[in-house]
């Protein structure tokens, strides 16, 4: 049989070229370093298959189905940037080629880490569900590198990209066959996608080049000739390690029934198909589940002279947009976008254990600006929704609380009346303290001492009087969450 001349196959430059885009736009996006990329570029992280069924977002969740449906899991090494991380560490290592082989799925373990993450979602520990959703952990290792805000998110997200390269470098795809829920889900449908990889026996010469170079282990030459379309990702390497044209990308035609590899192999591949049916609508069904909000716990950041501390909030404050405590928590799986994306540092990831990384607001480094709705423009999940800047400026997320034995006085006597001064919606008046408050000032004349007074029908919980209070450690001054919040 005639040997044609090995080249890089057109389809193959294709997925690369798009793939290598849509990373670049996305690491961009996550990183937040550019005040136009949410929204430029909002719609990648939207496109993100959990992102979209959390956030009801159908969509995103019809291209993703219609582009399995057809072309197979082209998602997972086109649109899924953990995808293609992997690939470059794949490639980083391809100075020892033919490494792969044909191994047989490791359903067990599959299923069992795809129930597990839809109880996690069920529950209410939705960030737990986050810590193996693909975008979310590629989200954390962006902000590692790029925009490092806490401890927890540095040693999460350093310990999932060393554990993510390290499987890549030795085992290819291992963990999208094998962990990933996101790539299970969409393996139901791959299998039966119009277009795949194909093997042309008539061309095939058995070399297995394409069997050993298969970095998903899903191709069996000495098996039967046969693609196993569940793991297959439609990377195209297939076709441009094929020396002799046999493999293709071609429309699925009618195939005999492989030989079975065994007793009750029938049996138990209706059985599988069972299962996977029942979980892929048990996902959806339950991926919107409600969680209560708890305390925040979260120390603040570096003041101008000595720490200032989180003070002891009743409610935590979620984001303007959020709509509610439990929204917010329901929804968001810590890919900490938002955080990232913050211009005024308000948002960052949580340490308490229940909504571990999942992002909160608090007022130590800056406040919430009326003008300012980024995150609610990136927020690819549902978890913070949508909001214009004048809806923004009318939402009360919070409201203020004086401490009056906080409150610094300066001369004659007098508090420093900051909080009224910077409050936006003038919502905090310095007022008589009453009669009782009469005293002289240092040229002996009497004055009254005053006071601020919250409007709390006014307040918006912005944390600019929070923020503004030069009371150290803790302001005379904060702001208590609201677990709904509502327009004033």
């Amino acid at each position: 049989m005639a040997k044609e001349k090995q080249k890089k196959h057109p389809l193959w430059w294709i997925r690369r070229i798009v793939a290598a885009l849509f990373f670049a736009a996305i690491v961009v996006l996550l990183s937040g370093a550019f005040d136009w990329a949410p929204k430029t570029l909002g719609w990648m992280a939207r496109l993100q298959f959990i992102p979209a069924v959390l956030a009801l977002n159908a969509g995103a969740f019809i291209v993703v189905l219609l582009v399995t449906v057809l072309f197979g899991r082209l998602y997972c090494s086109v649109f899924c940037p953990l995808g293609v991380l992997q690939d470059v560490a794949i490639g980083a290592h391809n100075f020892k080629k033919n490494r792969f082989k044909y191994k047989k799925p490791l359903t067990w373990l599959r299923y069992t880490v795809l129930v597990l993450f839809i109880v996690a979602l069920a529950a209410g520990f939705s960030v737990i569900a986050g810590l193996i959703e693909p975008y979310s952990m590629f989200g954390r290792m962006v902000s590692l590198v790029s925009h490092p805000t806490s401890a927890a998110v540095q040693v999460v997200g350093g310990v999932s990209l060393i554990v993510i390269i390290l499987l890549a470098w030795f085992m290819g795809r291992w963990w999208c066959n094998s962990i990933c829920p996101v790539g299970t889900l969409l393996s139901l449908l791959a299998r039966f996608s119009l277009f795949k990889p194909a093997i042309d026996t008539e061309k095939c010469t058995k070399c297995r080049k394409c069997e050993r170079n298969c970095k998903t282990c899903s191709i069996d030459i000495k098996g039967g000739m046969k693609v196993d379309y569940s793991r297959c990702v439609t990377c195209m390497d297939c076709l441009s390690n094929c020396q002799y044209g046999a493999m293709k990308y071609r429309m699925a035609k009618a195939t005999p029934k492989p030989a079975p590899e065994g007793k009750g192999e029938a049996a138990k591949n209706a059985s599988d198909a069972g299962r996977r049916a029942f979980i892929a609508g048990s996902l959806i069904a339950v991926g919107t589940a409600a969680v209560k909000a708890q305390e925040m716990k979260m120390d603040g950041g570096l003041a101008d002279i000595i720490d200032k501390k989180v003070p002891n909030r009743q409610t935590r404050i979620t984001p303007p947009g959020s709509q509610s405590a439990s929204n917010m928590y329901s929804h968001c799986t810590a890919c900490q976008l938002c955080v990232d994306n913050c211009p005024n540092h308000v948002l960052r990831p949580s340490t308490d254990l229940k909504h571990f990384m999942q992002p909160e607001s608090s007022y130590e480094r800056g406040y919430c600006r009326p003008e300012c709705n980024i995150c609610s423009t990136v927020c690819p999940v549902g978890a913070i929704r949508p909001l214009k800047v004048e809806e923004k400026a009318s939402t009360q997320i919070g409201h203020a609380v004086w401490v009056r034995e906080n409150c610094v006085v300066v001369a004659d006597g007098e508090l420093c009346g900051n909080c009224a001064r910077h409050c936006p919606t003038g919502a905090i008046q310095m007022v008589d303290a009453g009669s009782n408050s009469k005293h002289k000032d240092r040229r002996g004349r009497d004055i009254r001492l005053q006071i601020p007074v919250v409007d709390e029908e006014r307040c918006i919980g912005c944390g600019a009087c929070e923020n503004l209070c030069p009371s150290r450690p803790f302001s005379a001054i904060y702001v208590e969450g609201h677990q709904v919040h509502k327009t004033v």
